[in-house]
């Protein structure tokens, strides 16, 4: 077995692992996010977000523990882009969610990486399967309510920053071997938003140091294994199939709700959980194929 073969198996193989490790980023982002919401009457929306960071930083950095020495200029604009990136979408999000119920909010953001793997797309084919995940989340989104048009504005504002958090995460993945470009964006991204959070919710979080606690819950589950994940993962498959997987969010949202606070599925959500599983099933059995096989 050449070299080169032994490469195409060992890449289809980690493009094969890349839907456990996305279920598991989905998971754990939606649990964070509801931790989060349930924690604003205390603290506010920008105070979640600015901990969120913070904390996640700063256990990053201790565990990891970068080498600055060294770093080329072209890795310090990649992990500063990402930091800045990382802050507004955390900013957008969480205020998105004060004014949204999270399925919406998420399938707002979730259309930023799938206009990415519609732009990506190369193939009719892999056009064909972005289109197919983007009607099953447009389908699967809350219908009818009135929904403030600043929730609206922000939650797509959510979905540029996503877009752009793909793009420059999978960059930094590539290049840095290790963890040190996600903690430099990390830190970036906290001595953005930190100073913001301590003046205009500093007060409040004061008020209630519990809250604290809270806030570095809501940093180990909907930043730092999240994000972590979400590295992990662009390094085995590209930017246009992990859109495609993270449309996956939506449905694994109904089957939760359905299992666990027992939600009844409509015909129209399970239609739109079809059509996304189905697409992301598409995505990776194409992303795992080894490179020569037809």
């Amino acid at each position: 077995m050449g070299t080169t073969e032994r490469d195409s198996r060992r890449q289809a193989r980690g493009a094969a692992r890349a839907p456990v490790l996305m279920l598991a980023q989905i998971a754990s982002l939606q649990v964070g996010s509801a931790v989060a919401k349930e924690a604003y009457a205390s603290a506010g929306p920008t105070a979640l977000a600015g901990m969120r960071l913070f904390f996640s930083a700063v256990i990053l950095w201790l565990l990891v523990r970068p080498r600055l020495r060294g770093i080329t200029a072209a890795q310090w604009r990649a992990a500063v882009a990402l930091g800045l990136v990382l802050a507004a979408m955390n900013l957008a999000y969480f205020q998105a969610i004060s004014r949204l119920p999270i399925g919406v909010a998420a399938t707002l953001e979730l259309l930023g990486p799938l206009a990415l793997s519609i732009a990506l797309s190369r193939r009719v084919e892999h056009l064909v399967v972005a289109l197919l995940a983007l009607a099953g989340v447009l389908l699967l989104a809350t219908p009818g309510a009135s929904l403030p048009a600043a929730g609206l504005l922000l939650g797509g504002a959510a979905a540029v920053c996503r877009a752009g958090y793909v793009v420059l995460s999978g960059r930094v993945g590539r290049l840095f071997p290790d963890w040190t470009g996600l903690t430099l964006a990390l830190a970036v991204g906290a001595c953005v938003l930190t100073p913001v959070t301590a003046v205009t919710d500093g007060d409040r979080v004061a008020a209630h140091p519990s809250v604290l606690f809270t806030g570095l819950l809501v940093a180990l589950l909907s930043s730092l294994i999240p994000y972590s994940l979400d590295m992990t993962v662009l390094r085995r498959i590209d930017a246009r199939a992990f859109g495609v997987l993270l449309a996956l969010s939506p449905a694994v949202a109904a089957g939760v709700g359905f299992v666990v606070l027992h939600e009844e599925l409509t015909g129209r959500q399970l239609g739109a959980a079809t059509l996304i599983v189905a697409a992301g099933v598409w995505s990776v059995r194409r992303a795992a194929r080894p490179t020569g096989t037809t």
